[in-house]
């Protein structure tokens, strides 16, 4: 597929890796004139949006026309200004997300995943569960599909309204990561029996 990424960091960078590495066609879209935002997402049959939360509504303005029908794989994690969760309980920042590009259909994907994991969906030798929501069907079938490609143990975790759940989950992992000082090899795996 051809997938069109917007935002050239750590996370952006990691995904494309993977991405590429499974056969998968990558153009990046970022602040940078030379590699424009709407080119990117226009491009693109998939739109991975990999920017920090703050950018999300002006994103969302330039990207509209070309997000309409498409899967948009939302990475972001709302952090606030002192890194705590800038939003949650009643909404997440995905369906925030949906409501400024209601054309598009909103997959959150990849969040709960430290961005140097993200392009083998490993640690070692072990698989990394990649938690997956959205409303729209199809979409979410070819997010599970891109996250198996990339190394990835796929996990449908329900409707775009889950992702109130997976953007604490996020937390928590930057809190053992960082706060707790494990690092950024640590990652969620669903055992199923």
């Amino acid at each position: 597929m051809k997938i069109g990424i917007i935002g050239k960091g750590n996370v952006g960078r990691a995904l494309a890796s993977g991405l590429k590495r499974a056969g998968h066609e990558v153009k990046f879209g970022h602040r940078d004139p030379k590699e424009p935002i709407l080119d990117a997402a226009e491009w693109g049959e998939v739109i991975i949006l990999a920017v920090p939360h703050s950018a999300i509504k002006d994103v969302a303005t330039v990207i509209r026309p070309a997000s309409n029908g498409k899967a948009l794989i939302d990475v972001t994690n709302p952090l606030g200004p002192n890194w705590e969760l800038a939003v949650g309980f009643t909404t997440s920042a995905a369906e925030e997300l949906q409501k400024l590009l209601p054309k598009s259909h909103v997959v959150k994907a990849f969040n709960t995943v430290f961005a140097q994991n993200q392009d083998t969906g490993k640690i070692g030798k072990d698989q990394l569960s990649a938690f997956i929501a959205g409303d729209n069907s199809k979409a979410k079938k070819i997010v599970m599909q891109l996250a198996k490609d990339i190394g990835f143990d796929p996990v449908d975790a329900g409707p775009l309204n889950v992702a109130r759940y997976l953007e604490p989950m996020a937390m928590l992992l930057i809190g053992l990561g960082y706060g707790q000082k494990m690092g950024t090899r640590i990652g969620f795996k669903l055992v199923k029996a």
